[in-house]
């Protein structure tokens, strides 16, 4: 049975091993102060939160998340899932669908319209999830780098 739920502080490492796996699968390097930032404001879960998905007592999955204001909601937030990552060894065994639900309930428990999130076009094994649990609206992210 997979347990969902906040991040426990003994599970620093296993997080950290899970987020670099993320942040690698998407060629990306990040320094060390990163993790160290985030790890402490989902401790305070206040900002920035996070749930951590186990199996059998190990952590094998996590996602990061937050709310935000919008316009086209101006009496509700909406929730961003911001990252989600699974273990390779426990794909497809309900992990993710896990964590997204997790992250809708929790979202709906504090009045929010919509839960949303991003991945790239080529993420074909995780799209074949996304395009079960949501619906893809069809639109494009364009972002400018802020040195």
């Amino acid at each position: 049975m997979i347990d969902i739920g906040t991040l426990l502080p003994s599970e620093r490492d296993a997080w950290e091993s899970l987020f670099r796996a993320y942040i690698h699968f998407y060629g990306r390097v990040e320094p060390d102060e990163m993790y160290e930032r985030a790890w402490l404001e989902f401790q305070a879960d206040t900002r920035l939160h996070a749930f951590g998905a186990r199996l059998d007592g190990r952590l094998v999955g996590i996602t990061h998340f937050f709310t935000h204001g919008n316009t086209s909601a101006p009496d509700t937030d909406v929730c961003y899932l911001q990252d989600l990552f699974t273990a390779s060894d426990v794909r497809g065994k309900g992990v993710g669908r896990a964590l997204i639900q997790a992250v809708a309930d929790w979202a709906r428990d504090r009045g929010c319209s919509r839960v949303y999130w991003n991945t790239h076009e080529s993420n074909s094994t995780a799209r074949l999830l996304y395009d079960k649990v949501a619906e893809n609206r069809g639109f494009i992210r364009y972002q400018i780098e802020l040195a």
